[in-house]
């Protein structure tokens, strides 16, 4: 090999080590700064730690205190900072709502029972909890259950009308209409997949004439319970009137006649 060749690849050699030297010198280039977040003011509210039935009477291991974005409603809910002692005063209140695990609680779901039982906490103001007997035939086969809504139908016999027809009479009419069940014998709410309660007691949920119109009732004849579409239920319609004082319209009677004359000999 000439010289000249050798001389050239050394220097290019070279040339090639300085290059590669600086580059591994030179600065590298700034790393993105990452872009901050809006931070979101929250407060500490008062929550449920697991499901709570309806009925339930919390304890302070039913209870937490989360994290909850001001913005978010808490307004609405019970603070630690308005109350920081809500965990001991919650405590013994009854959940007149079930609530679920991290929901929020609010006050006016809970009332203070103050000794009396779970029924009379979980009734609204101004109303009553009447039972009436039940069967699989006037009960809609089981399939009625707590919180579903009911028309009340009387059947008994129309002694006024036998007097002047000679025959045996029975009349049939509803005498109350969307009427909230509160409990089947002593089940208030559905359980876990549960289909249909068969029981002997139906308690239902009246306004105070209400209640005199179903006591009258029970002696006069038999009761049956007619399960209403939950769509009727929520309706707004005349004819999901609860208030027994306003005015109720006509009455469906239907009549039937047996013959209870004897042939002569």
């Amino acid at each position: 090999m000439k010289a000249a060749r050798i001389v050239v690849l050394t220097v290019a050699v070279a040339a090639g080590g300085v290059a590669a030297l600086l580059a591994g010198r030179s600065e590298k280039p700034p790393e993105p700064q990452a872009q901050q977040l809006p931070k979101i003011e929250s407060v500490d509210v008062l929550v449920a730690k697991t499901d709570i039935a309806m009925g339930q009477t919390l304890t302070p291991g039913d209870l937490q205190w989360q994290a909850w974005p001001i913005s978010g409603g808490a307004s609405n809910f019970i603070s630690k900072t308005s109350q920081p002692n809500a965990l001991e005063t919650v405590s013994g209140a009854i959940a007149r709502t079930p609530f679920v695990a991290g929901e929020p609680i609010r006050e006016a779901k809970l009332v203070k029972a103050k000794g009396s039982g779970y029924m009379a906490a979980i009734l609204p103001s101004g109303m009553r909890a009447v039972s009436t007997q039940i069967s699989p035939e006037t009960g809609a086969g089981g399939f009625i259950l707590p919180n579903d809504h009911v028309d009340v139908i009387l059947s008994r016999r129309d002694r006024e009308a036998e007097k002047s027809t000679g025959t045996e009479v029975h009349v049939s009419e509803m005498i109350l209409k969307n009427i909230r069940v509160l409990a089947i014998d002593q089940t208030v709410e559905e359980k876990n997949g549960q289909k249909v309660v068969v029981g002997k007691t139906a308690t239902l949920e009246l306004a105070p004439r209400q209640s005199e119109t179903l006591a009258l009732a029970q002696s006069l004849g038999s009761i049956s319970l007619a399960l209403r579409s939950i769509t009727d239920a929520n309706s707004t319609d005349g004819d999901n009137d609860t208030d027994a004082d306003k005015p109720r319209g006509g009455v469906n009677i239907i009549r039937f006649g047996v013959n209870t004359a004897t042939t002569p000999k």
